[in-house]
This record gives C-alpha cells, sequence and structure tokens, in this order.
C-alpha cells in the first residue's frame, strides 16, 4: 500500500504546477471553427495535443511570407479585435498568415496565473513554423499581442530567434495589479528586426515599459526596428483596429529580408 502511495506521489509532482485548460480551448474552437469566413481551420499538433490554427492565404502571384499571430490572455484565434482584423487583411498585402490557438486558462486566471503556462507556447510556435515551411514559405514574422507576446518573448529567450525573420509585439508587458513581469523580455539579444507597437491609452505598466524596450531594441542594434504609438488606442485597440493594421502592413512591406 505504501509502494502504490509513494507511486502515486512521484507520478502527480512529475506533472506541471498549472496545465492548460484543455476542455475551455476545445469549448473555444468549437464555437468559432464553423463560423470562420475569411481563411481555413487547421489542425495543428504540439506533443500529444492537437489544437486549431486559422490559415488565411494571400492570393498574390508572389507571397512576401507569412505571419504567425498569437491572441492575448483566453482568447482566440479570430478575436475581434488585433487577431481577426489582422490575419484577415494581411493577405492583402502579400502576406498568408497563421492564427493560432495558444493555451487558456479559466475566465479570472490573472497574468500570474498564466506564466507556469508560458512552456506550453513553445511547442505551439515550432508547430506552426513547421506547417509554414512544408508549405514552401521562406520569409515568417511572428505577431503577437499581450499576454501572447509575454509567451512569445519565453520562446526566444531559450529558443533564439534564428527559425523566424521578424517579430511584432503589441501592447507588450500587460500585466494584473501588483504583478510585476516575471521574466524580462529578450530584446537586447534579438538579431531579427522588431516592431513595439501600443496604443496612447495602453495600460500603464506597457506606457511605463516602452522607453526600455526602445532602450533595449537599440542595443540589439537592427537598423529596420521601430516603435510605433497609435494615438488614441488602448490595450485592445478598440475602435483603431484599421490603424494598426496599416502601421503593421507599412512595416511590414518595407521590410528587407
Amino acid at each position: 500500500m505504501i509502494k502504490i502511495f509513494i507511486a502515486l506521489c512521484l507520478a502527480f509532482s512529475a506533472l506541471p504546477a498549472t496545465a492548460s485548460d484543455l476542455v475551455r480551448e476545445k469549448r473555444l474552437a468549437d464555437e468559432i471553427v464553423d463560423m470562420i469566413v475569411e481563411g481555413e481551420p487547421v489542425w495543428l499538433e504540439a506533443g500529444q495535443h492537437e489544437f486549431l490554427a486559422i490559415y488565411t492565404p494571400t492570393a498574390q502571384r508572389h507571397p512576401r511570407g507569412a505571419a504567425i499571430i498569437l491572441h492575448g490572455r483566453g482568447m482566440h484565434p479570430d478575436w475581434a479585435d488585433v487577431v481577426s482584423p489582422l490575419r484577415t487583411a494581411l493577405p492583402a498585402s502579400g502576406w498568408h498568415t497563421l492564427s493560432l490557438q495558444m493555451p487558456v486558462l479559466a475566465k479570472e486566471a490573472k497574468y500570474n496565473d498564466y506564466v507556469p503556462l508560458f512552456p506550453e507556447a513553445g511547442p505551439r510556435i515550432a508547430a506552426a513554423i513547421r506547417y509554414l515551411r512544408d508549405t514552401g514559405v521562406t520569409h515568417i514574422v511572428l505577431i503577437a499581442h499581450s499576454c501572447g507576446a509575454h509567451m512569445a518573448m519565453h520562446w526566444i529567450a531559450r529558443h533564439g530567434d534564428r527559425d523566424i525573420n521578424a517579430y511584432i509585439g503589441i501592447g507588450m508587458g500587460a500585466t494584473d495589479y501588483q504583478q510585476p513581469m516575471k521574466e524580462a523580455f529578450p530584446l537586447a539579444g534579438m538579431h531579427v528586426p522588431v516592431l513595439d507597437i501600443y496604443g496612447s491609452a495602453e495600460f500603464p505598466q506597457v506606457l511605463k515599459m516602452a522607453p526600455e524596450r526602445l532602450d533595449a531594441m537599440r542595443t540589439a542594434g537592427n537598423p529596420q526596428s521601430r516603435q510605433v504609438v497609435v494615438k488614441g488606442a488602448d490595450h485592445y485597440f478598440h475602435e483603431h483596429n484599421a490603424e494598426l493594421v496599416i502601421a503593421v502592413s507599412e512595416w511590414l512591406n518595407q521590410l528587407k529580408f
């Protein structure tokens, strides 16, 4: 009996302290998959888990590349603000888009609750890169909003940026009240061009960190990196999605790979 108890303790101790809510993730997928108008659902594998992504190809004869899009906390790959506008508009500029379902928790979960989930994002990003490479894509841009930016930065800090050609962080640094960031962004050590874009009506932490992020980008030294402020926009770019799309498209279209 004691041996069984010890074996059970060891088994449970091997599990992650916090695991994503796969039931809620499936519910989100079920809710949106039949509602997709532009693009098509694809199912990718991260380890033993199959997750939803939405692939929207460009109709242009000579595509510039593809953008992987990571949504914010508790959202889904066709979220009305930021995510859907980018994934459906960028193909007009010659970019395929692949919007990923990221790990989620219960609706009331805060930043500190999500930190243990950051490692779960890496296999999903890697699966998206493999999918795009298999379709012949050469240039890949990683676009991440809010908590998705924390997840992207966690992956880059451990993996490097060698598998992407550019990075766009939207509303980077958002946390919750009295919950400081647990992991510094690796911007100073990145080699690829970076676009740091946020609204002038952002969360205080995002605004407070803006000079620090800019200094880190300057330390990295890529001449194509930029920091852009969208006047009047909040963290979710309510009523300012058009300006976000324009700013992102203009920056992408001037990139030299």
